[in-house]
């Protein structure tokens, strides 16, 4: 089906005259074909059945993703309406559950076995899971915290529903996973981490680097780009190591921020409270960067579930709505590893002018076409966000020399993803080869650097769109100043990047062209 749609989309593209359509338009035609482009070069490299035959993601699988919808990240239930909705999505994920086993025998059949870490980790929330009662599991949040609007015939209703569906399909399947990844999946996993080490993964990997980079280049290509981004930020770290007179090497000055209790808060409500601050000191500056800005709020809070399983966190907008605030769900579980020097860097990433507002300008923005109001693309949302941290000085950032180390070490990681992604699916890197190249380039803590390795393992090709997307939004900043000279306004080119939501490279590279050979 989803090939067939594909190839009739391409075909009747054909038959429409592009040059008669709008501007908006013509962006939403670009953005539509190149996305129907990448799934059916998907399906003409058989590359779209190996996805489906090795399916398990422990960073972006639904089996942690829908727990936090349904829990707090993002499903609304205040209606009859919506807790019928939220039975729905139970059993269609109880149905998930069992179908993904029946397509891990298939792949394991046809020779697609993914690693044993990913094994390993998805089997570590599933048992996470399992542990909880039925009862005080996320599944079970929007019956605990029923509105009163809810009447008391529809609250015994709903009451009753979810305790089956959850006991009865829910929780089955997670022990089904359990039971076959422990008993036979496992013992067939492969233990090289890799794309590399798996049948058709060479080809997978090219995919999926073009995919979320939305560029054509080569794993080698994005290596090497790694290698030399990582020297240009040791270089700027140095400068900083002597700004504040550190009495040791950079290795040292890692260790001292991963060690040092003064770097890291106790409680939540610390945590909470400097995101609070930071933001009002960004708000200051932001006119002078930005024309328009989102009209619904921003806001910080924990994550809803299994934190002591997940990263650092994510963002995720609001309805369409202006009012309802967009949210960095941030993980409280191991605040020992949440440096204070990285605070602003990340609220200027996840929140203003970040993610926040890319997503949310956009999706507040009525008069946009579907396609480019509601799209993913990762080079664009995560190369944004990554843009927006370097525009830390001129909103009144890291005026202390700590705070713009953290920024350093966030940009470092960046750079680091380049490296280690494509060392762990191109060139054969181990696991802990990854791990020790990341440690000895950042601060971050052990126990945080093997989550971010696992989930370059799991999700190929996606890290390596946060750097590949900013240097190129930075790119056609300065090729834009260059040309327009003193007619350049800042303010008028993130308008551009910002406000016809979310873009290919190419299409967005093609986008400011045309506006720069207009403007001049």
């Amino acid at each position: 089906m989803l090939e067939a749609n594909a190839r009739r989309d391409l075909a009747a593209l054909e038959r429409i005259d592009r040059a008669a359509l709008t501007p908006t338009e013509q962006l939403a035609y670009d953005v539509f074909a190149y996305k129907t482009g990448q799934v059916a070069e998907q399906f003409d490299k058989g590359l779209f059945r190996v996805q489906q035959l090795a399916p398990l993601n422990p960073s972006f699988g639904l089996q942690v993703e829908l727990p936090d919808f349904v829990s707090g990240g993002g499903a609304a239930f205040e209606t009859p309406a919506d807790y019928e909705r939220g039975l729905a999505r139970l059993t269609g994920f109880a149905g998930w559950l069992n179908s993904t086993v029946a397509r891990l025998r298939q792949g394991r059949a046809n020779g697609y076995i993914q690693p044993q870490i990913i094994v390993r980790n998805v089997l570590s929330q599933v048992e996470a899971m399992l542990a909880l009662p039925p009862e005080e599991s996320p599944f079970h949040t929007a019956i605990r915290d029923m509105p009163d609007s809810i009447s008391a015939a529809d609250r015994a209703r709903f009451q009753e529903a979810y305790d089956q569906v959850i006991k009865d399909e829910v929780y089955p399947g997670y022990r089904l996973w359990q039971d076959y990844l422990t008993d036979e999946y496992l013992p067939a996993a492969t233990e090289a981490p890799g794309r590399s080490a798996i049948k058709d993964g060479e080809d997978l990997y090219a995919w999926e680097l073009a995919y979320h980079t939305t560029t054509p280049r080569s794993a080698d290509d994005i290596h090497a780009l790694g290698l030399s981004e990582v020297a240009r930020i040791r270089a700027e770290m140095e400068t900083v190591r002597d700004k504040v007179a550190f009495d040791g090497d950079l290795s040292a000055m890692f260790e001292y921020v991963r060690s040092n209790p003064e770097f890291y808060y106790k409680e939540p409500q610390q945590l909470l409270d400097r995101f609070a601050s930071i933001e009002a000191r960004i708000w200051e500056s932001i006119p002078k960067l930005f024309h328009r800005w989102p009209k619904a709020p921003f806001r910080v809070a924990p994550l809803p579930a299994l934190g002591d399983q997940r990263g650092t966190g994510y963002y995720r907008p609001g309805p369409p709505d202006g009012v309802t605030p967009g949210t960095l769900y941030f993980n409280m579980s191991m605040l020992d590893t949440r440096p204070i020097p990285t605070l602003e860097t990340l609220t200027l990433h996840e929140g203003i002018p970040g993610h926040h507002f890319q997503l949310t300008l956009a999706i507040e923005n009525k008069d946009l076409l579907d396609i480019l109001r509601f799209g993913r693309a990762t080079a664009y949302t995560e190369g944004w966000g990554l843009y927006a941290e370097s525009l830390g000085p001129q909103l009144g950032m890291f005026t202390d020399p700590w705070q713009y180390f953290g920024h350093l070490d966030m940009e470092m990681l960046r750079a680091v993803r380049l490296v280690v992604d494509t060392g762990l699916h191109a060139k054969q890197w181990s696991r802990q080869q990854a791990i020790d190249y990341m440690l000895a380039n950042t601060s971050m803590a052990e126990g945080d650097v093997v989550v971010e390795i696992d989930r370059y393992i799991a999700y190929p090709g996606q890290a390596c769109a946060y750097k590949i997307g900013e240097l190129t939004i930075a790119k056609l900043r300065d090729e834009a100043a260059q040309a327009l000279g003193d007619g350049f306004d800042i303010r008028d080119y993130h308008a551009q990047v910002l406000e016809t939501g979310v873009l290919p490279m190419a299409v967005l590279e093609d986008k400011i062209g045309r506006w720069i050979a207009e403007a001049a």
